[in-house]
């Protein structure tokens, strides 16, 4: 079963953290965002997560919490705020309504272009370009929903807590890779290939990736086949592979 109060953490630190990453990948979502002066929008889900998205100049970053922000959205509850990513709600700012043309416009515009790289059509992904920054971002989401679902979910929590302190590597061979940092059964999910680490899983190219991802190639069959590469505190990895599993529940 699929807890809203986790899937709320990983639509607004996975999901929408993913903004700022299409802002750096994609020319057309940094194009969308001319504003000079910086603007925020900041989200506060009761019983849930906050954070801020501040958007500048074609860039975008999320910072937790939201006590300082131009337009803050509140959600009565976890279900509330996924309603909005799923399409079912409308929010209704609690402070900023002179911004309201950017949260229609400028907003909506780059959550709809997120949609499209998030959620492809096959003739999409015949663009090497569109199939790369789809495949990052896919990396870049798995990899937060690993430390929301570690932190937040019953069972996620319970490998948590049979997780050795340390780092995981998981990424792509000469490309995009995320640290999933674990200290006192706690996850950290950064997006940056880390120096140092107890366990890695790699996927030897980008094509393996998102066959994977989506999920059109058995993981066991890739393992064996050498298309992922796994090495290693062998338990480390267990753990992070059985969150994985809640992963593809959560984002399906």
């Amino acid at each position: 079963m699929i807890d809203q109060k986790t899937l709320a953490y990983i639509n607004l630190y996975a999901v929408l953290g993913a903004l700022e990453n299409l802002c750096e990948l994609a020319p057309e979502a940094s194009a969308l965002l001319t504003n000079k002066k910086p603007l925020s929008i900041g989200f506060e889900v009761k019983g849930g997560p906050a954070a801020t998205i501040t958007f500048y100049n074609g860039q975008c970053r999320m910072t937790d919490g939201c006590k300082k922000c131009d337009v803050k959205l509140p959600f009565g509850s976890p279900e509330k705020f996924n309603g909005l990513i799923d399409g079912t709600v409308t929010p209704i700012p609690s402070k900023g309504y002179l911004h309201i043309g950017f949260l229609l416009k400028d907003f909506t515009q780059l959550t709809d272009l997120l949609n499209k790289y998030m959620r492809p059509s096959e003739e999409d992904l015949k663009d090497p370009d569109f199939f790369r920054i789809n495949t990052t971002l896919t990396l870049y989401v798995v990899g937060v929903a690993i430390a929301q679902i570690a932190n937040q979910d019953e069972i996620g929590r319970f490998s948590a807590a049979h997780t050795a302190d340390g780092s995981v590597l998981i990424g792509i061979k000469d490309g995009p890779a995320v640290e999933v940092r674990v200290k006192d059964h706690h996850f950290v999910t950064l997006k940056r290939r880390p120096e140092k680490y107890r366990a890695a899983m790699e996927f030897v190219d980008f094509d393996t990736a998102n066959a994977l991802f989506a999920g059109t190639v058995s993981a066991l069959i890739a393992l064996g086949t050498g298309k992922i590469e796994m090495h290693g505190l062998n338990s480390m990895l267990d753990n992070v592979n059985r969150i994985l599993d809640r992963v593809e529940l959560y984002l399906a």
